[in-house]
């Protein structure tokens, strides 16, 4: 790995070319106040976001608040969100997550890092999207796959793509906090449209003169 010099260097010009080659990138989840990207996100795991936006309307008219959630049965929020896959073990998150809201912080969403992250079902990559898009207070670089994945390739850092934390902790290292919202999105972006998994479209990538795999 490039030592953390060369990386703010390069997290620097990675930033600046990406913003001008996806100037709107943002956060893709619809939602209008934090509970719901909280809810979304929880949904967004394994899924992607268009078909979470398809579920989020009518789910957050029949459920509009955390004590909505947790006085629904299993069952009833699993028919909701089947279509999202992993719907029994989402389910069982969303309603244990909104009765610690309502028993623990009188339904309101914590602004917090520690708290949010102590919810039941919210890890610190949902809390890092509250707190980053729903609050303007990021904690860290939202590490999903595709931004894992793109730092590696990037030399950002050293680790795989399933070590988030720690990927994390490294983009966190070089690129400035006033980014750190931004960033995300943007190698989310990259992702989806340029540098795909599957099938990486190389020609037209940008930053393939400083991709280390080439790949």
């Amino acid at each position: 790995m490039l030592d953390l010099a060369a990386r703010k260097a390069r997290a620097k010009m990675v930033l600046g070319i990406l913003k001008q080659e996806f100037p709107e990138a943002a956060c893709s989840l619809d939602h209008r106040e934090p509970f719901q990207l909280l809810i979304a996100t929880i949904l967004s795991a394994q899924c992607t976001d268009a078909r979470v936006n398809q579920v989020t309307p009518g789910l957050f008219a029949a459920y509009p608040t955390p004590r909505d959630f947790a006085e629904a049965s299993q069952e009833e929020i699993e028919a909701a969100i089947h279509s999202t896959g992993f719907y029994r073990q989402k389910a069982k998150s969303i309603r244990s997550c909104c009765r610690d809201l309502v028993e623990k912080h009188a339904g309101k969403l914590p602004p917090t890092m520690e708290e949010l992250s102590a919810l039941a079902g919210v890890g610190r990559k949902t809390a890092n999207v509250v707190l980053g898009v729903a609050f303007g207070k990021p904690e860290g670089v939202v590490v999903d796959t595709h931004v894992g994945r793109i730092a590696g390739k990037l030399g950002l850092t050293a680790h795989g793509p399933k070590e988030a934390v720690k990927i994390e902790r490294d983009l966190n290292a070089c690129v400035p906090r006033a980014d750190w919202v931004a960033v995300a999105h943007l190698l989310i972006e990259h992702g989806r449209l340029t540098c795909r998994a599957r099938a990486p479209r190389c020609d037209a990538c940008p930053l393939f003169p400083h991709c280390e795999t080439r790949a």
